[in-house]
């Protein structure tokens, strides 16, 4: 039985819980200093795999919520494996599944080891890129975001974050589009200035990043990457039971 209450039994984890495999970028940026703006061109060749972030970042959380990885078990074929990703990520990143209802992984202990070792199989089986894209929190961000939503969102993030363990941030700048992106924040900590989220970026693989909000200004913040010249974005969650 998958419960929507239940609680996930331990922490997120970014070296047990994330993939291996980036989501890849269509275009290459470089970051202006005398504008302090990102410049881009296609990248050639052009990506294989890309606009995924929602799709990993749901199923990062599909796999924290209803898989059981096992590495004392023999590893299987490549029927049994697209048998089992395709169970995990059909059910709902919503809710959790009863510890005797999580769908087995055998060969491996973790999903960075299982998509460090399968990844084609993974970025076949998750989901198409369109499913990036038929998202509710994609209707939300069309409308205005006020100063008073966003202290509000603060709030939310904050109390969905320990029972969630692992919480999808949908981040944006509109109608400038220069930012549209999903996180999973996993850590949170008080700061002098209002809050700190550790987050996963399916973007950035290698390491974890992190979103502040600032309290005195009621507005989130990203750093600066490798796709974004850092500063202020709008947040709502995705993926939660919540109304926007």
């Amino acid at each position: 039985m998958i419960s929507a209450s239940a609680t996930p039994p331990r922490r997120f984890e970014f070296e047990r819980d994330t993939f291996a495999f980036a989501n890849e970028l269509v275009w290459e940026y470089q970051f202006n200093p005398a504008s302090q703006k990102m410049i881009s061109r296609k990248n050639v060749p052009p990506p294989t795999y890309a606009h995924r972030c929602f799709v990993m970042v749901r199923s990062a959380r599909q796999f924290f919520n209803h898989a059981r990885f096992d590495a004392s078990l023999p590893l299987a074929d490549e029927k049994t494996y697209r048998s089992i990703v395709r169970e995990v990520v059909s059910r709902s990143p919503r809710k959790v599944s009863a510890e005797e209802k999580r769908v087995a992984v055998p060969g491996y202990d973790s999903l960075r080891a299982f998509s460090r070792a399968q990844p084609a199989l993974l970025k076949a089986n998750c989901g198409g890129a369109w499913q990036s894209y038929v998202l509710r929190s994609h209707r939300r961000m069309i409308l205005p975001v006020s100063r008073r939503h966003q202290e509000k969102m603060a709030a939310q993030l904050a109390r969905s974050l320990p029972r969630r363990r692992a919480v999808i941030a949908h981040l944006f700048r509109f109608p400038q589009l220069t930012i549209n992106h999903g996180v999973v924040l996993y850590e949170m900590a008080e700061t002098e200035t209002g809050l700190r989220f550790t987050a996963y970026d399916p973007n950035q693989p290698g390491r974890p990043t992190e979103l502040s909000y600032h309290r005195a200004a009621r507005t989130f913040y990203f750093p600066r990457n490798h796709y974004w010249a850092g500063g202020k974005v709008n947040v709502v969650e995705a993926f939660c039971s919540l109304a926007y």
